[in-house]
């Protein structure tokens, strides 16, 4: 146990000095931008830089809605194709239904509905009834996905804006935490991630009119769809065709661009997508092509000729701010489904400078406690412990900041609780060589005796609060995280530092020194 090889004494240094190094970082703070991505101070969470908190919740019954609705316009396609009567096709709950009055076509509807997806389970009913619904693994994978897909999203909208290290993660089945570090003002941030963004294109059904508009009487697969705010000055609705006919899925680009001095956003499909728009304004010449965002018409203006190009412009009364915003939303892509904030917390920056100087006050004033208790109790060798409690804190620190960990303050409370057990395992070192020293052995035997019997105790001890720690960060979310991932650091630490660092110390002591006795 007091063997050094000189391998392994250089290892030892070479770990020290690369805690200090990506430790210094954090020194620098003020100079963060200037320094390497790969070499930056620790993260600071929102409850010690400020900033906000969003609780979302993803709306996934929109998405079952929309995939029945997609089912229902399907269905009616394959049935006129089949030329078989139908009656009563609709969304009925969490299901599609509709009836053939002709018992000859029954069984050839119900082998035309039951191919139009796998996931859906057809059922038949008395008198020609049939209900459409997705199975039980369809449902769970359309919502799973519905949620994963909005995490990608909201992440991409986030980033965008240029916010530094978001925290945006997965809570339950249908729930997403957002924390904003250094936002003080979350309302547009708030705005780009609540809002839907889908952008679809749709022909005007030019064989509804105003009137029929007003009575509600429009044909089957046309929907009466209002005009958004910016569309001022033209109809206050549009009789729009549910069949989508290029969707904005196939954009590739979108960026905020001025038309007649005018803001417009500029988009660009891929190819396929433009040749979808290409093949759909050449066939609709001198017919309305409304643009649809959200649910809202932007405008509907005449297609006049082929647009080939695969690129076109969003016209309206839009100012640069809002170009810009929508130029974000359409690069980004489209939520699957709403979100709802459910909770919203803002810290401001007064409040986590709070902070931050309550745990520096809380962790320096353990420190001083921590080093007068060792050099008190154990003298030289409580000096050496303390010598490894200042390698401990660089490492932890320098480990962070690599990994790019997010400090807060329960992660604070971590690295408090960390410099108490950092010199535990010296304590049993220290204390097993006083014993060894008062049964009579030498002092290198009670050296030797002290690192080599207390090493189990300090693996047996450490080992236990790393699986507790592990629970934590599994089960836990949020603060608990950075709690259990800061303990967990710590831990690995300070058993290297009090069983190879101190050792080291105490080797090299021993080598250079007569002394006789323990100095303790």
């Amino acid at each position: 146990m007091l063997y050094f090889a000189k391998w392994k004494t250089g290892l030892v240094l070479a770990i020290c000095l690369a805690g200090l190094f990506f430790s210094v970082p954090n020194a620098l703070r003020g100079q963060a931008d200037a320094l390497p991505s790969w070499w930056q101070p620790v993260t600071l969470g929102l409850d010690l830089q400020g900033g906000s908190y969003l609780l979302l919740e993803v709306e996934t019954k929109v998405v079952v809605q929309e995939q029945l609705e997609a089912l229902v316009e399907n269905a009616r396609a394959e049935l006129r194709t089949a030329r078989i009567r139908y009656v009563g096709l609709g969304v009925e709950g969490e299901s599609a239904a509709v009836t053939i009055p002709d018992a000859g076509q029954r069984a050839q509807a119900r082998t035309l509905l039951a191919g139009l997806d796998t996931a859906v389970e057809v059922t038949e009913e008395a008198d020609g009834r049939f209900v459409m619904g997705l199975t039980e693994q369809a449902l769970i994978e359309r919502r799973s996905q519905a949620v994963d897909q909005s995490i990608e999203i909201v992440r991409k909208r986030v980033d965008e804006t240029g916010t530094r290290e978001p925290t945006i993660q997965r809570q339950g089945e249908n729930r997403i935490i957002v924390e904003l570090p250094g936002v003080d003002d979350p309302q547009r941030i708030k705005d780009l991630i609540g809002r839907t963004a889908k952008l679809n294109f749709h022909l005007v059904d030019e064989r509804v009119s105003a009137e029929d508009m007003m009575s509600g009487q429009v044909p089957p697969g046309t929907v009466i769809l209002p005009a958004a705010p910016n569309n001022a000055g033209g109809p206050q609705s549009y009789p729009v065709r549910k069949r989508i006919e290029v969707s904005g899925d196939r954009l590739v680009d979108a960026q905020a661009s001025f038309q007649d001095s005018q803001p417009v956003v500029s988009f660009r499909f891929d190819t396929a997508g433009g040749s979808r728009f290409g093949r759909v304004t050449q066939e609709s010449v001198g017919q309305n092509l409304a643009i649809v965002l959200d649910n809202q018409v932007i405008s509907a203006p005449v297609i006049r000729e082929p647009i080939l190009g695969g690129s076109g412009v969003i016209s309206g009364r839009f100012s640069v701010q809002e170009v810009q915003d929508l130029a974000l939303l359409l690069r980004a892509g489209a939520l699957p489904a709403p979100l709802t904030v459910l909770e919203e917390r803002t810290v401001g920056p007064g409040l986590g400078a709070d902070s931050i100087e309550a745990g520096a006050l809380a962790s320096g004033l353990g420190f001083v406690l921590v080093v007068v208790f060792m050099l008190a109790s154990y003298g030289l060798f409580g000096g050496m412990a303390v010598v490894a409690l200042f390698v401990n804190l660089f490492l932890l620190l320098g480990s962070l900041s690599l990994l790019g960990a997010t400090l807060t303050l329960p992660g604070i409370a971590g690295i408090v609780l960390t410099m108490g057990m950092a010199v535990d395992a010296n304590v049993l070192i220290f204390e097993r060589m006083r014993e060894e020293t008062r049964n009579g052995r030498t002092l290198m035997n009670s050296i030797e005796t002290g690192f080599r019997q207390a090493f189990k105790a300090i693996v047996d001890a450490n080992v236990t609060t790393l699986v507790a720690a592990g629970l934590l960060f599994y089960f836990g979310s949020g603060p608990v995280k950075g709690f259990a991932v800061t303990l967990s650091l710590g831990i690995v630490s300070s058993m290297f530092t009090a069983v190879m660092v101190t050792r080291l110390m105490v080797v090299t002591w021993l080598r250079r020194g007569h002394a006789k006795t323990l100095p303790i």
